[in-house]
């Protein structure tokens, strides 16, 4: 039976609302009934379990902080981050599900659409009826999204888009896709792309070590005819996509917070119960080291969760903040996952336990949505105010 006793050291529950503990609860009761039982064998079947996007619907996982009027729940900012928290305390997989869902489909829709674009996507979003991907990494452009090389032109009652993007997560399954694009002047924008178009294609990737139990792939143009009432009217430039990202860091900074509390819970569990040299293996000086460091980093990444959350709800918060918590939130994970895992020695890399598991999809995370170091050179900019990218 699967116990999980969360990680709460500071009091940080005193912060939250009885409406975020209510929201929690219940993303965290759906996650232990229906995500824990089966994600091991997901993961090692490189499957992801298509049945939990209509639950992720059911829980209001997506879109949580868009209006009610478009089918979203109108919460708060925090509200989004425990769900994210939870989400990834069963797997990345599942979380990356409901980031990309939430923050870079329905956000650019909702922020940059027409109303007509609001009502005809967000809704069927929001339950899940409809899955979308985010379209802006290439395959030469990755860090660099402002050397894309994916094009549109006017062709006078419809728009011919021509392009590829890779390591689109929903690629394969999604109805809907955001494609950021550079029209004829160069200028980025945003079109909804939708399955069975002509042209468009998404081959899925295979052969990962990581988040195995999400689906990845391409997205292929080759001169798909979009209407030009796909074209997301509020926007142009770099702006637009990065606004996502930003979103969808922030849901991943709490997000990680999950996958450590994961990995710290079942190591002093194991630490309790195993037993060498006719004792527990947490008596030990080391284990107990590595157990309190574990909760150390947790409590600091979960505080700064709750201040990012704060700000954002205030509409304070910056680009570059966002960019701190996400590295270190994740890096935090990472690490937590790779020393938690050695404290189960040779069980640890076995799928009885969830450290490998979260290790490899972690691998994935403190890559994707800016890399470790871009995010450490964004923090080096806006504390110098010398980009370090050009």
């Amino acid at each position: 039976m699967y116990t999980y006793k969360p990680v709460d050291y500071f009091g940080v529950d005193d912060l939250l609302t009885d409406e975020h503990k209510i929201i929690r609860g219940s993303v965290r009761d759906w996650v232990n009934r229906s995500v824990i039982p089966i994600i091991e064998e997901a993961a090692q079947k490189h499957e992801f379990p298509m049945h939990l996007f209509k639950e992720l619907g059911e829980i209001g996982a997506f879109g949580p902080f868009i209006p009610e009027k478009y089918g979203g729940a109108g919460m708060d900012y925090i509200s989004y981050g425990v769900i994210m928290t939870e989400l990834e305390r069963g797997d990345s997989g599942v979380r990356s599900a409901a980031s990309v869902q939430t923050s870079l489909v329905m956000y650019p829709i909702f922020e940059f659409g027409s109303e007509k674009q609001r009502n005809k996507y967000l809704p069927k979003l929001a339950t899940g009826e409809i899955i979308g991907c985010f379209g802006l990494t290439e395959p030469n452009h990755g860090s660099d999204p402002g050397s894309m090389e994916t094009k549109f032109t006017d062709e006078g009652d419809h728009y011919l888009l021509n392009g590829a993007k890779m390591w689109i997560t929903n690629s394969t399954i999604a109805d809907i896709a955001v494609v950021w694009a550079k029209d004829k002047n160069g200028i980025v924008r945003g079109l909804i792309v939708e399955n069975g178009m002509k042209g468009f294609t998404a081959p899925e990737t295979t052969g990962k070590w990581s988040l195995r139990a999400s689906v990845t792939g391409e997205l292929v143009f080759d001169n798909v005819k979009v209407p030009k009432e796909n074209l997301l009217p509020n926007v142009k430039g770099l702006k637009g996509p990065l606004s996502c990202l930003n979103s969808a860091r922030y849901g991943i900074a709490w997000g990680a917070i999950g996958a450590a509390m994961d990995c710290y819970n079942t190591a002093l569990n194991y630490a309790l119960e195993r037993k060498q040299f006719k004792k527990p293996i947490a008596s030990f000086q080391l284990t107990q080291k590595k157990l309190a460091e574990f909760l150390t980093e947790i409590t600091k990444a979960q505080l700064l969760a709750w201040r990012l959350g704060e700000l954002k709800n205030q509409g304070k918060v910056t680009p570059a903040q966002i960019s701190l918590a996400k590295r270190n939130n994740v890096k935090m994970a990472l690490d937590i996952a790779r020393e938690s895992r050695q404290i189960l020695g040779a069980m640890g890399i076995t799928d009885d336990f969830p450290m490998m598991r979260h290790m490899m999809n972690l691998e994935s995370v403190i890559t994707y949505e800016g890399t470790h170091d871009i995010h450490l050179l964004i923090t080096g900019h806006d504390i110098t105010g010398i980009s370090a990218f050009e």
